[in-house]
């Protein structure tokens, strides 16, 4: 019998209920984990209120990261061994696989090895933030060095691994938030410069810090009315790529401004990345590399014991966290 985490209704945090299970043998192209450590998103929370891209089937599993310990193998599994140490990248849809629990089955293709030296905490927070941040600045915005990039919501872990991912690419990372609480922590973190937006006008700070020439890449998680004034802090040519909705207001695209200075808006999520394996080989090698150099770092804002994910959920919708929220199993 293994602890985990299901929900039988769509609602607040409260509706989880851990449970008392038997885990049944991966099937022929899966893998059972002894799960040690589990990465929270701001996607589970939104699957759980029933507003995600997926909608949950009831009793529904949920959870897109994790790493442990394989501890069963699909006759059709090659690549893996019984004791290796992995973690799970979000390529499966959460109404299937789920890795919120003690003991979880994936698809094989969304198990990935862990490095000896890099901890279960830490493997748990890598494959979501990196992969999201990396198919949008890399595979689709083409970042080059010296290039300014604008970074909304920056203190959240993609945001921080968009940093990051810009600096390794030789990039200036222009990064947001909402108030000067979080300005020290964001410079910190590789942010060139930060924009604090409810206490600064977004357009003139843009327009200091790049010569008045904008950004050409832009990185959105809010969406919202506030696309309008990112497009004019983009640059002539710019692209603005929405990854979230986190406004919930509806998103009208700003036409008059595209047509005269020529911008791009375009929806994304990392399953552009993840379901497509040639972009996704490309993307573990920059990032198991990242992981290796020292480039790409994890940052873990506070971690919960499985017994508390309620507390972990409520904690991660108040929003005041500055990278992962960790879910630790013993």
């Amino acid at each position: 019998m293994a602890t985990i985490i299901r929900f039988y209704e769509a609602g607040g945090p409260e509706v989880m209920r851990r449970e008392e299970m038997e885990i049944p043998d991966p099937g022929p192209a899966e893998v059972k984990i002894k799960v040690a450590a589990i990465g929270l998103n701001r996607a589970e929370m939104a699957y759980r209120e029933g507003r995600y891209l997926d909608r949950p089937r009831f009793p529904s599993k949920l959870g897109y990261e994790a790493a442990g310990t394989v501890i069963g193998l699909g006759s059709e599994v090659r690549g893996l061994a019984i004791g290796e140490r992995v973690g799970v990248i979000p390529n499966f849809s959460m109404a299937e696989y789920g890795t919120y629990g003690a003991e979880i089955v994936m698809p094989s293709s969304a198990v990935t090895a862990c490095p000896d030296d890099v901890s279960f905490e830490t493997f748990a927070a890598v494959w979501m933030q990196y992969l999201t941040a990396y198919g949008a600045l890399v595979e689709i915005g083409c970042l080059t060095q010296g290039e300014h990039v604008l970074i909304t919501a920056a203190s959240s872990s993609v945001g921080l691994a968009a940093i990051q991912i810009a600096l390794a690419l030789g990039a200036v990372p222009i990064a947001t938030t909402r108030t000067q609480r979080k300005r020290e922590a964001l410079l910190q973190a590789g942010a060139a410069h930060v924009i604090a937006t409810d206490e600064q006008d977004l357009v003139a700070e843009m327009r200091r810090l790049t010569g008045n020439s904008g950004a050409r890449l832009i990185f959105d998680p809010i969406a919202g009315p506030g696309v309008e004034t990112l497009a004019k802090a983009a640059s002539t040519g710019g692209t603005i790529i929405i990854y979230g909705g986190l406004s919930a207001q509806q998103t009208a695209f700003p036409g008059g401004l595209a047509m005269v200075r020529g911008l791009a808006m375009r929806g994304y999520t990392l399953f552009e990345v993840t379901r497509n394996p040639v972009r996704l080989a490309r993307a573990k090698e920059f990032i198991y590399e990242g992981l290796a150099n020292g480039k790409l770092r994890p940052t873990i804002d506070k971690s919960f014991r499985l017994e508390d994910i309620v507390e972990a959920h409520r904690y991660m919708a108040k929003g005041e966290q500055v990278g992962k929220i960790i879910v630790t199993v013993p």
